[in-house]
């Protein structure tokens, strides 16, 4: 039942000690879920009242079933851009089409999660590389601000989800800038960096809300024609079960595969980090997958969207001290008491202070210092981080992640087709083998041997590199020439087109007159040479545990020795082995 219900491990070990500790840092937390949800609906393009409902029940339900017990879950602002710009390229209209779309998009996003929870795919999150999730929301966080500069200059800016078209459609409309809707929201922003520039423990979103609110009441600033959230609902979400067809999930279901993977990876993500500096170990990879799944799922019941791990709120619940997620529960009771007696309170809140906040929360997703350490350090990730920040940027989110994940695979097997081949040689009559270009120096190169090491698996996609590179440095060494020996010791797996290249090599080597070894290969590749018939054309007793033996060996092939024997009875248990296995 714990791996089922992970709050079960928790509560049933609960300490007393921890209760103030889980109710400072919830309620400190739901202080700032309140106005950032608000917010952050208003990036989806829904009205803020949503980003409540999706602070209540998807929050409880990962409560119940996450297995992090500091992360803060709810709604952020890379999934509501992504909400906004995913469902901006379809053609919806009115509010109400809106909601309803965006509550299936929860539900297929969780639904979604959930599946690859179930079927323990939690390790597809790994093909998202860090080059492409910083180039993603490095773009992510500049249209995210330039979408939020019509509320922050009191302008009507027709949406695009092209960065170039809202910069026009903005420049388009500056002689209607309101700039007492402009003054309120760079207040707004000078404080927010003010407080985080003198202290972390000032509720900077807070005050900025409160200020906002009792500066319109009692001012009377919507005289000056300033936007207001205006109305927003009372009371608690309706039970309404998610609208489904054949044809919306057609239409929805790339953007909901990207959610659910960013999702997920942001939260696993924050997650470890966290989980890192307290030293603990609770996070079950797919158990997560589970959990979110299950809380977008009951949140789109509700009129909820997307939600996922925090960066900012999950940090501010780590520095409250947060022991469990007893400490989220208390946070959705402050959203309820918002729902159901200060809404009121909500109707003069300016739109600019929403935009103040989301801008000074997002802009620190723009990740340069991570652009110039790629730059420095490594040139193709560093390309690919760019194409993923530009094809997002000027071309679509949906396209920039699968671009940049088709770039970074492409990447992988461009690494893995050419990996490092290199002979090696003797250091000073030891055991040691070293590239003999990097320790020229040190090293002894004989003409009538040849050694070389090959540092990856052997598969299809090298498995040619790897005759070229071997034949070349065959034909480099000339006519001296006796024996060659592959140290294995990096090559972890041989695939059957490899298998077939290397006996059908260790023939050719052969029939020139010329000895082939096998040194070091690990257990695994040891299976694949018994198993895959390579043994057949390289015969046992020329496959050995070390190098050094077999240039003994090569040296002294009449000599019976302890070494030979050695060599021998080791071929032939693991023989026997394989054999068992079969």
């Amino acid at each position: 039942m714990k791996n089922i219900f992970p709050f079960l491990d928790w509560i049933s070990s609960y300490k007393k000690a921890n209760f103030i500790k889980d109710f400072l840092a919830g309620i400190t937390v739901g202080i700032v879920l309140v106005p950032q949800g608000m917010a952050y609906a208003m990036i989806a393009g829904l009205p803020p009242v949503h980003g409540l409902y999706a602070s209540l029940f998807p929050v409880l339900t990962y409560a119940l079933l996450g297995t992090s017990r500091k992360i803060a879950v709810g709604p952020v602002a890379m999934d509501s851009l992504l909400v906004a710009v995913g469902l901006g390229t379809l053609a919806i209209t009115g509010v109400e089409n809106y909601i309803k779309m965006v509550v299936v998009l929860a539900f297929m996003v969780g639904a979604i999660q959930f599946l690859l929870g179930v079927l323990r795919m939690g390790f597809l999150v790994n093909f998202l590389s860090k080059p492409v999730i910083s180039g993603f929301t490095s773009a992510a966080a500049i249209i995210i601000v330039f979408s939020q500069m019509k509320h922050l200059l009191g302008i009507s800016v027709v949406g695009s989800n092209r960065i170039y078209e809202t910069i026009i459609n903005i420049f388009d409309k500056l002689g209607e800038i309101n700039y007492v809707d402009f003054g309120i929201g760079l207040i707004g922003i000078a404080l927010l960096l003010g407080f985080k520039k003198w202290t972390k423990n000032i509720p900077g979103i807070l005050i900025i809300v409160v200020l906002g609110i009792l500066a319109v009441y009692s001012l009377q600033l919507e005289s000056f024609g300033i936007k207001l959230v205006g109305n927003v609902p009372s009371g608690l979400p309706s039970f309404i079960m998610p609208s489904l067809n054949i044809d919306d999930i057609e239409q929805l279901a790339p953007i909901a595969i990207a959610l659910a993977l960013v999702g997920y990876l942001e939260a696993i993500s924050i997650g470890k980090a966290i989980q890192d500096k307290t030293g603990e170990d609770t996070i079950k990879a797919n158990q997560e997958l589970i959990a979110l799944g299950s809380a977008n799922i009951v949140g789109s019941f509700f009129q909820g969207y997307p939600v996922t791990a925090s960066f900012s709120r999950s940090a501010i619940s780590f520095d409250a001290g947060t022991k469990t997620n007893l400490s989220a529960i208390f946070s959705v009771i402050l959203v309820v008491l918002t729902l159901l007696f200060l809404t009121p309170l909500f109707q003069y809140l300016p739109n600019a202070i929403l935009a103040s906040i989301i801008m000074v929360s997002v802009v620190k997703l723009i990740d340069i210092k991570y652009f110039k350490y790629l730059w420095q350090n490594r040139k193709d990730e560093f390309f690919v981080m760019l194409i993923t920040f530009l094809i997002t940027l000027f071309i679509g989110i949906t396209q920039g992640i699968l671009i940049g994940v088709l770039c970074s695979l492409l990447l992988m097997v461009y690494r893995t087709s050419k990996p490092h081949f290199v002979e090696i040689g003797n250091i000073g009559n030891s055991d040691y083998y070293k590239n003999v270009i990097r320790f020229a120096d040190e090293v002894v190169v004989r003409n009538d041997l040849l050694i070389v090491r090959f540092d990856s698996q052997l598969y299809f996609g090298n498995s040619a590199y790897f005759k070229k590179q071997l034949l070349k440095h065959i034909k480099a060494k000339g006519p001296e020439l006796k024996g060659i020996i592959l140290n294995a010791e990096s090559i972890n797996y041989i695939d059957a087109t490899a298998a077939d290249m290397l006996t059908k090599l260790i023939h050719d080597i052969r029939e020139r007159e010329l000895q082939f070894y096998i040194a070091g290969a690990i257990g695994p590749t040891r299976d694949i040479i018994f198993s895959t018939g390579i043994i057949k054309e390289l015969q046992r007793e020329f496959l050995f545990v070390k190098t050094k033996e077999a240039v003994d060996f090569f040296d002294n092939p009449n000599e019976v020795s302890l070494l030979a024997a050695k060599v021998a009875y080791e071929n032939s248990r693991m023989a026997k082995t394989n054999n068992v296995k079969k």
